[in-house]
Formats: C-alpha cells, structure tokens, sequence
C-alpha cells in the first residue's frame, strides 16, 4: 500500500492525509505520463491502482482535503509534441476503477443516490475493457475528418493519416447519418499479430514491444503512416462524443447504430438488466479470459439510458455513468538483488526494488518502487529476499511482500539513508509525513536537472528535444543552470556553441532545431507557467484552477504577497476556492515569499518569456451564472446536492465550499446553516432554490 502504510486509515491525523495525499497526487501523474504520454510504464496496473485506492480510501474519509490536482480528478497526458494538437469538443475522460462486487454494488448506490431513482432495475450495458489505445474519430456528413488520441482529455494528437490505414475504420459510414458525430473506440492488437510483429523485430534486431497494448500505441503513434500500415492494428467503436442530433435513445441503440455503419463493435457486448447480470457477465467474462484473442483488463459498466447519462454527467476526471471492473493481477516470486534511491525534484528519496527479472503474465519485470522507508519496515523486505510480486499488465510489479522461509542466512534489514545519495546533504523526514527530502535544494545536482526536466516536460513548456537525457547533459556540461537560461542558449557567444557541437550527437542540426523549439515556447498560458514552476503540491488541475480564479500572473503574485497575512482577505480568498486546503495554500504562499523563487519567474520574464492572462471559459452561450462563483448550503428538494453542483459547473459556474467577498451566490435549501448567515453578514446574495432554478433556466 502507497503513503505510510503502517498508519491505518483510521489512525490518520488530517496533516498526515493531506501529506499523503500530496505525495499520491505527485507519484501517479508521474505514471499516468509514462504510461499514456511515453507508452513507457514503469509500475504494474495492480500497484497503480492500489496507489489509486489508497487515494481513494483517504478522500472518502477527509473529502474537504481533496486536490484540484488529485488522481481522482485527473486523467492522461498532455500529447506528443511531434503531432499537430486536436482539442476535443467533448473531453475524453476515462473511467473510475471498481475492484470487487461490492464496489459495483457502491458504484450503483451513487446512481441511485444522485438521480434520487426507486429501486427499479438500472439497465447496463456491460463490454470487455479492450487494453489498448483510445481514440476519437470525427465524421462530418458521414465522411471520416479527422482523427486524434485521448492525450490529456482535452487535446489529443493528431493520427488522421495513420487511422486511415485501419481496415477495420470505415471512411465513409453506410447509410444516413448525422452532419457532426464524434465516435469514441480503442485501437488494439490481437496476440497472435503481437506475437509475429516480435518475432519479425527480433530477427531484424529491433527492440520489442513490452505487450500488445504497447505495440498498439507505438504503433499509431509513428509519424510515418506507412509503418503503421505496416502493423496489423484492428479497431473497435463503443461509445458517442459530440454528435449534432440525436441518434438513438440508450447506449445500447447506439451500438446497434454503429454496426449499421459499418463499425466493428465487441460482440461479447451485453444489455444487463441490474447489477446482478452485470456481475455474472464479468464473472464469466474472467472465466474466459485466457481464451480471447486479445488483451482485456476488466469489464466496462455503462448506464443504458443517454438521459440519465446526460443527467449524471462527469466528475473532472470521469463520468458518473460508467465504471470499469478490474481483474485481480497475477502473481509470482523472485529476488530483490538491492534497494537504490533516486532523488525527484522536490527533494523526495524514493527507493526502487532492483529485482531478478522474471517474466508474468508473459512481460519481463526487473524493477518496482518501494515508495518509502515505511513501506519497506512494513513489509521487512531486505535485500536478497524471495520477494512475491504482482502485475496486471503492465512491466514493472508490486511487490506484495516476502516468503520468509527462503530468506537467505544473514540478510540484514535496510537502512534508509539520512544523506542524499546524490549531493551528500541532510535528508529530513518533515513531522506528519512519509517522504523523506534532501535539504540540499537547487544545490542538489538531482533536483535542479529534476525540477529543469519538469520545466520542459510536454504538460509544462512542451519544449521538444529538451529531454531528459539532453537536460542532463546540458546541466552537466554548464549551459543551462537554471529554467531562464533555457530562453537565453541562442545568446551564447560562437565559441560556446562550436563546443557544443563537438560533442557526440550535437551537430548544427540538432543546436538549431533545440533552439526553434525553444523560441516557439517564448509565450505560455498562465496554467502551464504555474505547473511548470514545480510548486510542491501544484498539479496541472490546481495550476488550472489558480489561472481561472486570479487571471493573470501579476494577479496571482500581487494575491500570494497579501496572503502571507494568514488573517487576511487573501488567504480567506484562497482557502475558499474550491479544492484547495490549509497545506496546498501554505507551499504556494511558501514558494512566492522565497527571493530566490521570485528572482527564478522575474529573470524568466526579463528572459523575454510572455505569460498570458487566462481567457475565462463563458459557458454556454445562455448561461447568466458563467464565471460566478457559488456555494451551495442545506437540503436542496429538486435535485441532490452533486447534481446542483454538477449543473452549475456545467454552465460555467464556480463552485467553492465557503462564503467569501468573492462569493456571488448563496443557493440555501432546507436547514441551511452558518453560510446563509455569513452570506447575508457579507451582503452575498442568498437564493432559494426556486430562485435558483428560475435563474439558471434563464
């Protein structure tokens, strides 16, 4: 289990949760890069996904200490910089987990419990959980347009071109069809392709793909759509983006639909009357498993009716209507050889199990994270341990824990270090939290390359060719010290740069596409600048956030200057935005009352580097409460308390969870309690629901 282990859920103080929870929202956007943006997975899915529930348990229990950044709101990456970007009309979010009946059976108490429905039986639509690549395809007037993958849920890459050449995609749809439709589907590999494209590497000593899921996304991903020609991709549809009129009344119509078209849909596919026919469709779903010719994961319920649908609408990371039922992962035993410690940008020691590679489930695995020293006291591993680790498709395992009978004779308990490894400084371990951090800072040869790599990672500057290994060697050899002197390479004298070239790989070329690259970043929205900062806690969601809440750069710095007066309006202010508590407000006041910070972001900017003010989303056309921030209070009758939240976030309202001056509307229901009060002590405007609605339907 991720965090600190050896503290139960129910011993946890609120500092040590939202230390853990900080911690947790770092460590799994970290995976959901490599895995979605790299197709490089270093952690198995069984482990990501008991990082998830372990982040899961701790919001269930501390819901005002959830993250804008948190996992559960969170999906994907940002894309490839080598494709053109394709924002989608509808974001493209993916699925909230579900690992056992009984959370299926919760999974449908929310349902019941949002649309405040009796106790009829809510019709599924249960399909196999394809592993493989999702994508979106546009149609305009039954003609395939333009293609793109998830990437980061509002943008996607370009891969038109590649999906052209799928046999399985139709380019032109049979039969009448709407003038605008978005279909969402998943490109794949069946094992046996998978198999041969191997075998067919091997013999021309190419590299190998992990899994068919890898070998399905690197090959859609290729920037010739000629290999992907080459590679027997196939395709299934299985779900509605945007459309501009209705095509059909259920989710299950609408497969109907596509086949009509002229889509391949998965014809294990079921209508389930219930949650119980649901469940006995994965149990047998599991049971054939082995036996399919391609990789699943799990099983996907949806809710058949697209008005409920519509109704339940979405979290920020995923719908309410739909959630996907792992399989268990599977298991086998090997040996830790040693523990290393690598040092991330924050500070943060992280020990890594270096293991003796042995294959599950068909995949080679030789590393997996230990996450903290302790995890590694709770489960006692020590290096030389028969270690027991599981993967559920992935390459790098959990380790579940060690077969004490075959611990070798001698084997000594691991000492965490109290030293950076990297620059010798102390490593403290913070009160109330499970990480321990080098103290040495930016002077920490691990943290400043880190931190230089998260400044130019694709969801900050996306600065193409400024990886990680290029950001090494440019820290090392002296070029570039710090974020600003990124913006200032194409200053340096002739005589620096021909010492450039003269190293291995560093031709002309290579210098002058680094630096078009570079100038073609010089203005960046304020979101991404925030994120790119590396401010501890500060996520993209939250970076997000902060931009629509204060505008612009001067704004938010003008805001955490006054903050510092914890008894302030500013710091109300910031504790009121919906998302962000005591912790997360504390680094990023911390972050802009530190000198050598404001110099870092006042040197970017003297470096020539525009950060552009926010453009405020206005909703719809229609909406009077877009950019209003609301706070709703009490028992509301019409609708429950998520729905109202729901909807006014649909119409591009701002839902905080207290009242400040900055707060436009008080909505009260039955028993409101102290924030009506405050609300009119602040003279906030105060509706009922009634009035609320009435304005809401203007």
């Amino acid at each position: 289990m991720a965090g600190s282990p050896e503290i139960e859920l129910e011993h946890l103080s609120r500092e040590q949760a939202a230390a853990e929870l900080a911690r947790l929202a770092a460590e799994i956007a970290e995976h959901d890069r490599l895995y979605y943006a790299e197709d490089a997975p270093r952690i198995s899915d069984a482990e990501y996904d008991a990082l998830r529930r372990r982040n899961a348990a701790i919001e269930a229990r501390f819901p005002d200490l959830i993250r804008p950044d948190s996992p559960s709101l969170r999906i994907g990456a940002a894309p490839a910089a080598a494709f053109a970007k394709v924002r989608h009309i509808r974001p493209m979010l993916s699925l909230d987990n579900a690992f056992d009946d009984e959370d299926v059976r919760e999974f449908e108490r929310r349902i019941r419990r949002f649309l405040n429905i009796p106790g009829d039986d809510i019709a599924y639509v249960a399909e196999p959980k394809i592993d493989g690549l999702s994508i979106n395809l546009r149609y305009e007037h039954g003609r395939f347009a333009q293609g793109a993958t998830r990437g980061d849920g509002s943008e996607g890459e370009d891969v038109t071109a590649n999906l052209r050449t799928l046999r399985d995609l139709p380019l032109v749809l049979d039969g009448p069809a709407p003038a605008l439709m978005e279909v969402r589907g998943e490109v794949y590999m069946l094992r046996q392709d998978f198999l041969a494209l191997n075998e067919s590497r091997r013999r021309a000593g190419e590299p190998e793909f992990a899994n068919p899921r890898n070998s399905a996304a690197g090959s859609l991903r290729q920037l010739d759509p000629r290999i992907t020609a080459s590679r027997p991709l196939r395709l299934f549809a299985y779900a509605l983006g945007e459309v501009s009129e209705t095509v059909a009344g259920t989710h299950w119509e609408f497969l109907d639909r596509l086949r009509g078209w002229g889509f391949k849909v998965n014809p294990l596919a079921r209508l389930c009357h219930g949650v119980d026919e649901a469940l006995a469709f994965h149990h047998h779903i599991a049971a054939e498993r082995a036996h399919l010719p391609y990789d699943i994961d799990g099983v996907v319920y949806k809710v058949d009716r697209f008005d409920w649908q519509e109704r339940l609408g979405f979290v920020s990371r995923a719908p309410r209507w739909a959630t996907a039922h792992k399989f268990p992962a599977e298991q086998a035993q090997t040996v830790l050889r040693r523990i290393e410690i690598q040092v991330g940008r924050t500070g943060a020691l992280t020990p890594v199990a270096i293991l003796e590679p042995i294959t599950v489930g068909g995949v080679v695995v030789s590393r997996a994270t230990l996450h903290n020293e302790d995890e590694i006291r709770r489960k006692d591993v020590r290096p030389g341990d028969t270690v027991i680790v599981q993967r559920a498709g992935d390459v790098i395992p959990q380790i579940v824990g060690v077969v004490p009978g075959k611990r070798p004779t001698g084997a000594e308990p691991f000492t965490f270090p109290t030293i950076c490894p990297e620059c010798g400084a102390h490593a403290e371990r913070p009160e109330g939290e499970a990480v321990r951090r080098c103290t040495g800072g930016l002077t920490c040869p691990a943290q400043a390359v880190e931190r230089l790599r998260h400044f130019a990672s694709r969801n900050a500057f996306d600065i193409e060719g400024l990886g990680e290994e290029n950001v090494e060697f440019l820290w090392r050899e002296g070029f570039v010290r710090g974020p600003a002197d990124i913006f200032r390479l194409a200053e340096i004298d002739r005589a620096r740069l021909q010492r450039l070239e003269n190293y291995k790989g560093w031709g002309r070329r290579k210098i002058d596409n680094l630096l078009h690259a570079i100038d073609s970043r010089r203005t960046i929205p304020l979101d991404r600048f925030v994120f790119a900062l590396g401010i501890r806690q500060i996520g993209e969601a939250t970076a997000k956030l902060l931009a629509r809440h204060y505008g612009s750069l001067g704004a938010l710095r003008t805001a955490m200057t006054e903050a510092r007066d914890r008894d302030g309006e500013a710091w109300r202010h910031l504790l009121s935005i919906q998302g962000i508590g005591e912790s997360m407000a504390k680094d990023l006041v911390d972050f802009f009352a530190e000198d050598h910070n404001v110099a870092a972001i006042d040197d970017l900017l003297a470096a020539g580097l525009t950060v552009e003010d926010h453009v405020r989303a206005a909703g719809p056309a229609s909406s009077p409460v877009a950019g209003k921030t609301v706070v709703f209070t009490g028992t509301l009758q019409a609708m429950s308390r998520p729905e109202a939240k729901a909807r006014a976030e649909a119409l591009g309202a701002k839902v905080a969870g207290s009242v400040s001056r900055n707060t436009d509307y008080v909505v009260v229901g039955a028993d409101a309690g102290s924030k009506a009060a405050k609300a009119r002590e602040l003279g906030v405007t105060v509706l009922d629901e009634d009035a609320w609605l009435e304005l809401i339907r203007g």
